[in-house]
């Protein structure tokens, strides 16, 4: 997981404690109504839905974008805000012992220029799932949870 240099600043002050952090994520979907999921370089937790934190001078749209152009390379059509969240379904304790308490805005958007790839940094694999498929896919419990909350996913 990659951090920005002002989350930096903060764990050198308050180390692994639980911090709230506003995050995205996005649903992309294609013409098929399939949506992407990826995987995470170094996780064994499941497929997630792509997206991260909203950096300082930042808007959540800004940041959805932004993520999405980072993880998997391509550009997306303008987000549409679906919800908001938050929870202990949305609380991540990382491999390093740093904890988060995410409230992720979530967006849905098509791509509209680019091809999915991995970066291989965050990022190592992604693919399309239909509706049906995401009822038996190995989701993580932070995608799953969200997937539920939006409608995605059988409560």
């Amino acid at each position: 997981m990659a951090i920005s240099s002002h989350l930096a600043r903060l764990r050198a002050v308050i180390g692994h404690e639980l911090i709230q952090l506003p995050s995205v994520v996005v649903l992309v979907v294609d013409d098929d109504a399939r949506l992407l999921l990826v995987r995470h370089t170094g996780e064994q937790t499941g497929w997630a839905v792509p997206g991260g934190a909203v950096d300082i001078g930042e808007s959540a749209a800004e940041a959805a974008a932004r993520e999405i152009r980072e993880e998997i390379g391509v550009q997306i059509s303008q987000p549409r805000l679906l919800t908001v969240l938050g929870g202990t379904d949305y609380e991540v304790t990382y491999a390093n012992g740093d904890r988060v308490a995410y409230v992720p805005a979530v967006y849905e958007a098509g791509i509209v220029d680019g091809t999915p790839v991995p970066d291989q940094e965050e990022i190592s694999e992604l693919d399309w799932f239909t509706r049906s498929q995401l009822q038996s896919v190995d989701l993580n419990r932070f995608s799953r949870a969200l997937l539920r909350a939006t409608g995605h996913l059988a409560s």
